[in-house]
């Protein structure tokens, strides 16, 4: 599956600014075959309550895992994007710095949750939504994502979370 899902992704330079590749991943998600093996294959990973997806290609995925795991779908957004009661987190990344959200509410004390993103990075969006997560008393079984970029070391900021990559690169 490694290679199929390498040959569906697709490199843009200087996007979203000039020294960055971005991974695009339109075409995997165009071919139904591949797609629904990466969404089967995260599914099965752990026995979940909840799958958290991260704003924005995160949702793209994580949705479809938690239709097929039978567990809830829970977004992490941008500040100001959710309309209820929320817990924030900031982070950097690679060309600036965020904050997400969750409802507070999304989560209960006790919840097994998964984590899915497209790709890791540097891992700050990925370590504030732990953070987000652990806040709520829920447990973060893991963190899915499709593809993990080895060389700018994200996993370094996930010590002690069992973190799963379908492709490193």
């Amino acid at each position: 599956m490694k290679d199929r899902i390498l040959d569906l992704i697709r490199d843009v330079p200087d996007y979203p600014q000039p020294g960055v590749m971005f991974k695009d991943i339109t075409p995997l998600l165009d071919d139904h075959v591949a797609f629904k093996a990466v969404v089967d294959e995260i599914a099965g990973m752990f026995e979940v309550d909840k799958i958290v997806g991260i704003e924005s290609r995160g949702f793209i995925l994580a949705a479809p895992v938690a239709y097929r795991a039978g567990a809830g779908f829970v977004p992490v957004r941008k500040k100001g994007k959710l309309p209820s009661a929320t817990l924030e987190e900031s982070y950097d990344l690679e060309y600036g710095s965020a904050t997400i959200e969750v409802h507070r509410d999304a989560m209960a004390p006790g919840d097994r949750v998964l984590i899915v993103d497209d790709v890791l990075a540097t891992g700050g969006t990925a370590r504030a939504t732990v953070e987000l997560v652990r806040r709520t008393g829920a447990e973060v079984v893991g963190i899915a994502v499709l593809m993990e970029l080895a060389f700018l070391k994200g996993r370094e900021r996930l010590e002690g979370v069992d973190l799963r990559s379908l492709v490193i690169v």
